[in-house]
């Protein structure tokens, strides 16, 4: 019997033990942990002074002999300029049919330019352009074949050179009244003309003769 009342006592004693640790804890005020705050690290921009760069001088030697050579190497470019120097006539654009012809007269050297626009269907041939061999007869440089089913518009350029396959061994060959016929068309030859001048800039070409 005194064995199960002290059973009993220690049990309500362990008990009201844990109640008063329960309630210690309960009326603990809880620990507010503040949250770690890490300031910015402010970094001072680095300034960078410029670099001063200090001018260059340039001493010149103004011997005549300096002088005198630049002098020289200048009058020697404006001369070529001068040499060079071609203001070209102002297109004509002689017409026959659907040909063009931009001038009537050339230099020697200087490029000849055909326009072809607005040609029929049925029109088809040749234009042949034509060297004076003498008074009374021609040679057949060129020929350009057109076909207006083909293309009914297009432009063509063409310059004479000394050749010797040709027949045109100097300028002698070239100076003179040239024709250009448009063969299988009812259209009007054209006339044009070289005449005894070298296109500046082409003298080389045309200074010797090549056959």
């Amino acid at each position: 019997m005194k064995k199960n009342s002290s059973l009993l006592i220690a049990g309500g004693v362990g008990i009201i033990a844990i109640i008063i640790i329960v309630a210690f804890y309960n009326n603990q005020e809880p620990k507010v942990i503040e949250p770690e705050v890490i300031e910015p690290e402010v970094i001072e921009p680095e300034v960078i002074e410029p670099e001063v760069i200090e001018p260059i001088e340039f001493h010149f030697n103004n011997s005549n002999s300096q002088l005198s050579d630049i002098d020289k190497k200048l009058n020697e470019i404006e001369a070529k300029a001068n040499q060079n120097y071609f203001e070209p006539s102002p297109r004509e654009w002689i017409t026959s049919g659907p040909f063009q012809i931009d001038r009537s007269e050339y230099l020697i050297g200087e490029k000849i330019f055909i326009r072809i626009g607005g040609l029929d269907e049925e029109e088809k041939g040749q234009i042949a352009i034509l060297r004076p061999t003498n008074e009374t007869h021609y040679t057949v440089h060129q020929t350009i074949p057109f076909d207006g089913v083909k293309k009914n518009a297009f432009n063509y350029y063409t310059e004479v050179r000394l050749s010797q396959a040709l027949g045109i061994c100097s300028t002698e060959d070239i100076i003179g009244e040239w024709t250009i016929v448009f063969r299988g068309t009812n259209y009007e030859n054209i006339k044009i003309e070289f005449i005894d001048e070298i296109l500046p800039g082409e003298e080389d070409s045309f200074e010797k003769p090549v056959c």
